[in-house]
């Protein structure tokens, strides 16, 4: 008999069951269907091309991970905050199973790609973020919190997200996952640069009590989430500023006392946090073998653990754009201080004992957690945790000593099996390690299903849950080396519409190819979707005979299949967080694919298993399941002006697109007393793919001051109808070419707001655009069909047909050399020129006068709801065409503005001041300058975020800014 054969039996015993036959590959504990704990076979994303994640390299980092269960959680507020150097060192390097829990899905950044922001942008940095993750290793987590913006506190964020939603979101990310470790690059503190940094710095330490407290959301355990305590939790030391004065404040841009909080024990301390561990981010990815030396970890292509990180990091191109450099070689450190653990400080030292609550740890042991200033360095964040897979065996004190003994004495036996592998490891024939893979998932299996079958009276059910967690993650990884070292591969796709779309209750024909490099039986293959299994092929063939075969076949999507777009989504600008439509998906990168195939392989009487999702059949993009109509509207936000004349019509255009053959009838649901021209059309006939545009007038009810002050939001929406179904919006890939796209569904609706405006007749506007922003859309709004113009379009003989030029938000980034000398010149002539924030930087000759912008957070006002104070109230600028109070900087969004002026010359005056809490007064947000007969502005403030939501104020001090040039009193001295 072999070692193993004489273990099975003796744990089976102490077990006092036999061996289940079946494999629970597929076993969960929890509904969990994005596969956030990692205890099921996934799918290989058909966008990830990297070379370390197939064949040999992808073979050798799964061999470095199956003989240790070292796992850890970094938790961030953002897309681009983590330190894809550690991250990539303990996943690339020390073989840890590495998470990454981001909050938001940074919504409010910067687009440098492409015009989409808000939750288009969210999900564009979602698949930006996943794209880096490919190359640092990483399961992917996100929180429901959006990005609202620059938040210069914590106190701000928690306002907005509330601390319990944050605390939700990581309880759950970490109960699912277990690490054993924590981190966070942030330390909850103002060195963190801004409110929600600070905030994943705080929740990264409470979620490291919080999580293993039965008391804290305990709906969870009803959902299959057991509590989990993590060893430990470690903060990044700061990286800004701290002297004898202080630390600086980044946000608010102020020196202020040096205070430092330790979120789990309470303590606060005085002085700066150091580092308990550094990490060797510059060292080289060398990965050493029994019988190997160490050698360059394939395809890593020789690069550090910082440099291989940062490739992926240039992949987040929307929030950083395309010139990111590699770090030189050589040393590149990073520290991180220990915040708490639940290990004593020497080695070999107990797991303290006693009852996890919100207050810290009690019972017996030491009293209190350690200080965040440990007596010693450490050499890793594993140190004095064993991480051996020997460690996962049951070491409860009540547990029968043959189970304890025979359960290590097996993992032990496996973790032997995976070291053979680890020697016969060879680039150039990777399937000298499949025998010994073999022999030691086989022995896994049975270990798993023997366990599983197991009662409380011999294990606790908290042990064996966490136990079976991390043998099911083995198993896994099991399966995946073995598929890698037998050649397994499989790939499917659809012939589907562009862009990967299918259709239900429309046939669509699925081709899979199997190749497999070793005698292997294909026991079937099943295609599934989210509403349960397809269809199953059974050809049985042997690879020896074919070493490649390929199955086509029809497939029908059930009508029942949901139709493919995210879980997430919010009403509103103003909710900061999203409406899930799947709880069961939180945390989730991503709603799953839609179509995936499952092949279940025979390898000696191994069930082995591969899954692959399919995509169209020239592209990577998953396909994704859409529905018959697409309808729009379009303007999508508008505003209902006291100075429309009476009975004047609004155009709406509506565009439906008929994916398939298609009839019914289209109809605008409005508003009481709203009427519509038509007030139906036919949809009869609509070929596939045809798109139509039908115009529709509709006429408001008149507009009185009591509907003005009684908020006069009103909402229209158009519907199509076909049969029994109403479709009533529109759906478009985001994402840009080289990133996964995503489909965003659009409500197909109107919104309109009374606001008493009027603007200067016959303006004739030129708007140049920055780096992105939708101002143009709806300058209609205001009787203003502007101009798009281009930087070759600033000079005299173009300009002179025009009396205002308006710039977009952040023009001189996105054009550099802009003629101002031009702009310069227009203005003398007689025109207004009309800057948009800039973010700082631009040279000096922008300006008619001397300006400065810092371009520093401590310029920002990110509090929407702080007073205006007009500083020049009898200002024509102010007063005509509509007299601009205070009110008109009620109910605004997100924030006042960003790049506010900081100094300027005595040409220009300031026409308004505000300020954040605890900030110093800020007066260049809003400066006026004379320049010849004409005028140059500059406007911080962010009208941009305000049009598209139609907030009344700023249509109506925009309507000013564009008539200045016919303002019957703007005369320059």
């Amino acid at each position: 008999m072999t070692p193993r054969s004489h273990l099975i039996p003796v744990l089976a015993a102490a077990l006092l069951l036999s061996p289940p036959q079946l494999s629970i590959l597929q076993a969960q504990q929890i509904n969990d269907p994005a596969n956030l704990t990692g205890e099921r076979v996934s799918p290989q994303s058909p966008a990830d091309t990297l070379a370390i994640n197939r064949g040999a390299p992808a073979l050798q980092q799964l061999l470095l991970k199956l003989r240790t269960r070292a796992s850890m959680m970094l938790i961030v507020a953002h897309p681009d905050d983590e330190d894809g150097g550690f991250l990539t060192f303990e996943s690339r390097g020390q073989g840890a199973r590495v998470a990454l829990l981001t909050l938001t899905r940074g919504e409010g950044g910067q687009n440098l790609m492409t015009a989409d922001f808000d939750d288009a942008l969210g999900l564009i940095r979602t698949q930006e973020l996943l794209a880096a993750d490919r190359y640092m290793g990483v399961d992917q987590f996100f929180g429901t919190e959006i990005d609202f913006g620059f938040s210069k506190t914590r106190e701000e964020a928690f306002a907005r997200w509330t601390h319990d939603r944050v605390l939700y979101d990581a309880v759950r990310a970490v109960r699912l996952y277990r690490p054993l470790v924590l981190a966070s690059v942030f330390v909850g503190g103002p060195t963190d640069g801004h409110g929600h940094h600070q905030v994943s710095g705080e929740i990264s330490q409470e979620v490291f009590t919080a999580a293993a407290d039965p008391n804290v959301f305990p709906e969870m355990i009803q959902q299959g989430l057991l509590p989990w305590a993590p060893l430990k939790v470690y903060a990044r030391v700061p990286f800004a500023p701290v002297t004898a004065q202080g630390m600086f404040d980044y946000a608010t841009g102020r020196t202020i006392p040096t205070r430092f909080q330790n979120y789990v024990t309470g303590q606060v301390s005085t002085s700066v946090p150091t580092p308990t561990v550094v990490i060797h981010e510059g060292d080289p990815a060398l990965i050493a073998f029994p019988g190997h030396p160490a050698a360059p970890a394939l395809g890593m292509e020789g690069l550090s653990y910082v440099q291989f990180a940062r490739k992926g990091l240039a992949l987040q191109k929307t929030q950083i754009g395309p010139n990111v450099r590699l770090p030189a070689p050589g040393r590149n450190d990073s520290g991180y201080t220990l915040i708490a653990s639940r290990l004593c400080q020497t080695p070999g030292c107990p797991i303290l004992s006693g009852t996890i609550g919100k207050g810290g740890v009690s019972g017996e042991g030491p009293t209190a957690l350690p200080s965040q200033t440990p007596p010693s360095q450490e050499q890793s964040i594993f140190d004095n945790i064993d991480t051996s897979i020997q460690s996962i065996a049951p070491l409860e004190p009540d547990a029968p000593a043959v189970l304890t003994i025979g359960f290590r004495n097996l993992l032990n036996y496996i973790d032997g099996q995976i070291a053979e592998a680890q020697k016969a490891f060879s680039p150039q024939n990777i399937g000298t390690c499949a025998p010994f893979l073999r022999e030691a998932l086989k022995s896994l299996d049975s270990l798993i299903n023997n366990l599983q079958s197991s009662g409380p009276a011999i294990l606790p059910e908290i042990q064996r849950f966490n136990d079976l967690h991390e043998l099911r993650v083995k198993q896994v990884q099991l399966n995946d080396a073995l598929v890698l070292a037998l050649g397994l591969t499989l790939t499917a796709h659809t012939q589907s519409m562009p862009d990967g779309w299918l259709l239900t209750s429309t046939p669509t024909r699925a081709e899979l190819t199997i190749t497999g490099l070793h005698p292997t039986h294909l026991h079937d293959i099943t295609v599934t979707s989210p509403t349960g299994t397809l269809q199953q092929l059974f050809p049985n063939p042997r690879f020896a005979d074919s070493p490649t075969i390929t199955l086509e076949s029809a497939l029908v999507l059930p009508d029942d299949t949901p139709l493919t777009r995210p879980y997430f989504s919010h009403p509103d600008a103003e909710q900061p967080f999203y409406t899930l439509t799947d709880q069961t998906l939180r945390n989730a990168p991503a709603t799953p694919a839609p179509l995936t195939a499952i092949a279940h392989f025979d390898y000696e009487g191994l069930p082995l298993e591969l899954r692959q999702t399919f995509t169209p059949a020239a592209a990577n993009n998953p396909v994704s399941v859409v529905p018959r109509f697409s309808v729009s509207i379009s303007p999508a936000v508008g505003i209902d002006a006291t100075s429309r004349p009476k009975n004047l019509p609004i155009p709406l255009a509506v565009a439906v697109t008929s994916l398939a053959q298609n009839s019914g009838s289209l109809r605008l649901e409005a508003p009481a007393h709203w009427t519509s021209t038509p007030s139906r059309a036919t949809l009869d006939s609509l070929p596939a793919g045809t798109r139509k545009v039908f115009n529709f007038a509709v006429t408001p009810a008149p507009v009185s001051p009591s509907v003005i002050a009684n908020d006069g939001h009103y909402r229209l929406t158009a519907i199509a109808q076909s049969g029994p179904n109403r479709y009533s919006e529109s759906f478009r890939p985001v994402g840009y070419p080289g990133l996964t796209y995503t489909n965003l569904y659009t409500p197909a609706t109107y919104r309109a707001t009374a606001v008493d405006v009027t603007t200067a007749p016959n303006l004739r506007v030129a708007y140049l655009p920055g780096t992105g922003d939708s101002v143009p859309d709806f300058l209609p709004n205001l009787g203003i069909t502007p101009t798009l113009i281009t930087p070759a379009d600033l000079n005299p003989t173009s300009l002179a047909k025009f009396d205002t030029v308006l710039l977009g938000v952040r023009a001189y980034s996105a054009h550099p050399d802009l003629n101002s000398a031009a702009l310069h010149s227009f203005a003398a002539n007689g025109g207004t020129v009309i800057l948009q924030y800039l973010s700082g930087g631009a040279p000096a000759t922008v300006y008619p006068y001397p300006l400065n912008l810092p371009g520093d957070p401590a310029h920002n006002v990110v509090e929407e709801a702080q007073p205006v104070t007009l500083l020049a109230p009898q200002s024509p600028i102010l007063n005509w065409p509509n007299k601009i109070t205070a009110a008109d900087f009620n109910n605004w969004l997100e924030e006042r503005g960003h790049g506010f002026a900081a100094t300027w010359d005595p040409h220009f005056q300031p026409l308004l001041e505000t300020h954040d809490v605890d900030q110093d007064p800020q007066k260049g947000g809003l400066l006026l300058a004379p320049v010849g007969k004409g005028a140059y502005i500059y406007c911080a403030l962010a009208l941009y975020r305000q049009l598209p939501e139609g907030v009344p104020g700023a249509y109506r001090l925009l309507a000013n800014l564009l008539s200045y040039p016919k303002n019957p009193k703007a005369k320059n001295p």
